[in-house]
Parts: C-alpha cells; structure tokens; sequence
C-alpha cells in the first residue's frame, strides 16, 4: 500500500462540517493542494462562518478563493444526492457531527439521526449517483470507551495503547451513533467497492476549538484569571486521561488516507496520555505559576501557590453519566504507511492555546 503524496492542482473535495474546527483547517490544508472546495452548513439565522471568513469566496478580499459553501444537512438524503450530482466531488470528508459527549445524553435521538444515519446517508449517496468518490469518514477515540480500564484492572504496569484491532466499548451516545458509522462505512467500503475510510482520531486541540470542551474552557479561564478578569474555574473530573494532540496535524493525516492506493482505517494519536489536572498546570506554568491542591472528591481545590487564592473548584454537574477515564492511542500503523506522526508536544499544545486566547482577551 503507497501514499501518493504529490500535490493536487485539479481535485474537488466536499467538507460536511467546514465551518467545525477540522474543517476549517482542513479547507485551508486542501486549498494549498490546489484543491477546489465545497463545503456544507447548516441554515442559521446568525452567522457560524467564523473559522473560514479567511477563506471563503463571500469575502471581498478574496477575488480568487475558490471554497463554496451550500446549505444542506445530513438529516436529508436529497439534499445530499443533488449536492453529489452538482459538485461531482473527488474526496469527501465527513466531518459534521454533534460532536460533544456531554450534550449527547441530552439530545440522543438527535446524535443518531446526524453521527449515524447521517454518515449512511453519506454512503449511499454515493453509491446511488455513481459518483466516483473517496470517502473519509471522522470516527473517534470515544469508540474505546474504558476498554483500557477494565483491561487493565487498575494495573498501571498493564497498561498499553489502543490500536485499530483493539475492540471497541464506547460509553455515550455521541460514540454509540459513531460506532453505527464506523462499521457502516466498512461494510459499504466491502460490499460495494467504494473507496471509505475510517479515521479514529484521538482528542485533537486548537485555538478554534469550541468553547465548551475542556481543553479550550480551560485555557480561556486560565488567560481571564491570569488577567484578573475571572475568579474561579469549575470543572468536573481532573484525572480523566486524554491523548491530546494538534488539530492542523491531525487533519494532514486525514488527507493522507484518502491518497492510498487501497482504503483503511487508521488510528492517529500522539502516543502520550495526560490529565485534565496536567493541563490546567501547564496552562498555569504558561504564566509562571504553580498550581497546589487540597481537599479529595468533588471538594477538592486549587490554589495559587504565590497568593493562596483558590482558582478551581469540583462541579458534580460537569461529571458525565458515564465517563471515560484513560485515552492512549498507538499511532505505529499511520507512521508506517501514511508517513505520518505528530510534532506538536503536551507543553507546546497547552502553550499555543493559552498564548491565543490571551490575545484574544487582551484584543477584546
């Protein structure tokens, strides 16, 4: 199996989810290419361009772009089957979702009817225009669940990465309805020859990360209390273990499985797993300060070591239904035949997030 890693100057590739943190940078990757790119958004009264206003050809300042957006939804297959005929797209990469696990409790159906369905959706489309296209399809780490945990029984010297035959427990409805799309994409990538790919990427971070999840909610909270613009930062569980690594890099190994001669399924990570209590010290270290904690549970705190103040506190509304605890991927089989592997470390991922939303506190 071979990568063909020369550079495009005539594909057409189709991004459901363009205007996500993935897709945003993932335009801006096949724009390089020489790619022209479709994107689909769903109708919003208000405007949820943000992360490619840069990029896209509404904007005055770009005579030339060549990205295009369409409305659509995956909830509608018709919509999908005329955006295929219309566009006639060489590589699709599925990335729309509802993507946060916490809100998934709250909105299952939902979750299905887009992660799941939509993803078949997407499939038979293809199959049904005959539309020769490459199909990516943006599965998750939350696949695995606890698999280590109950694996491992707590052993630490047991403990081992997970890899694309590691069997998959997922504990949520966001990665129920991801699993459907998992495997659908395998048994139509088997069934009916169409070039689908699956890739299970691990927790990856950026500046245009939504609000919400942990990662970016810590770094903004940190930059306000640092400025003295925010008090205190509540979160839930500290010790949840993540793979966290760099978006821009991540979607370079998405692109790179759609170039192989065959189609698989790919695990991308980092190789290293840190908490949620690594990250807000780091983030704080960004500063020069030290975290110190006391308390145990949902009382625990975190204090300032120079002034004694606390800082972060336990909300039990922020703790999931059921949580996963530890995330390691093993990256070995992309290194190997995508030529692949991330660049961007723990310290400098934490830096580059608080460092951003620093100046965007500062420019506001």
């Amino acid at each position: 199996m071979t990568s063909k890693n020369n550079i495009s100057t005539s594909k057409t590739a189709l991004i459901s989810g363009i205007t996500g943190q993935d897709g945003s940078y993932l335009a801006e990757l096949l724009l390089g290419k020489g790619y022209i790119v479709h994107g689909i958004v769903r109708r919003s009264s208000s405007f949820n361009t943000g992360r490619i206003d840069h990029i896209y050809n509404n904007n005055p300042e770009l005579k030339d772009s060549r990205v295009f957006l369409h409305y659509g939804d995956l909830t509608d297959s018709s919509n999908l089957n005329r955006l295929m005929e219309k566009i006639q797209p060489d590589e699709i990469y599925n990335l729309g979702a509802q993507s946060h696990v916490q809100v998934s409790f709250e909105v299952p159906e939902y979750t299905a009817e887009v992660d799941a369905v939509g993803t078949l959706r997407f499939l038979d489309a293809i199959r049904e225009t005959g539309v020769k296209s490459r199909f990516y399809q943006a599965s998750t780490s939350e696949l695995y669940g606890n698999t280590l945990v109950r694996q491992n029984s707590h052993n630490a010297s047991l403990i081992k990465s997970l890899n694309e035959d590691t069997p998959f427990r997922p504990s949520s409805p966001y990665a129920i309805a991801k699993l459907y799309a998992y495997w659908i994409t395998i048994n139509y990538r088997e069934a009916y020859g169409l070039y689908a790919c699956n890739g299970i990427l691990f927790n990856h971070e950026s500046p245009r990360r939504g609000e919400t999840f942990v990662t970016r909610k810590i770094s903004i909270a940190v930059a306000r209390i640092m400025t003295g613009k925010q008090d205190v930062l509540h979160l839930g569980n500290l010790d949840a273990r993540r793979d966290w690594g760099y978006t821009p890099e991540f979607v370079d190994g998405m692109w790179r499985m759609m170039q192989l001669d065959e189609p698989d399924d790919f695990v991308l990570a980092t190789g290293e797993s840190h908490s949620v209590r690594e990250f807000i010290t780091e983030s704080f270290r960004f500063f020069g300060e030290e975290i110190y904690w006391e308390g145990s549970g949902i009382a625990e705190k975190g204090y300032l070591q120079s002034t004694k103040k606390m800082v972060i506190g336990i909300d039990k509304s922020y703790f999931r239904l059921t949580d996963v605890e530890f995330l390691l991927g093993d990256p070995s089989k992309a290194k190997e035949k995508l030529n692949w592997q991330p660049n961007t470390s723990f310290k400098e991922l934490v830096k580059i997030l608080v460092e951003a939303d620093l100046a965007l506190i500062k420019n506001s």
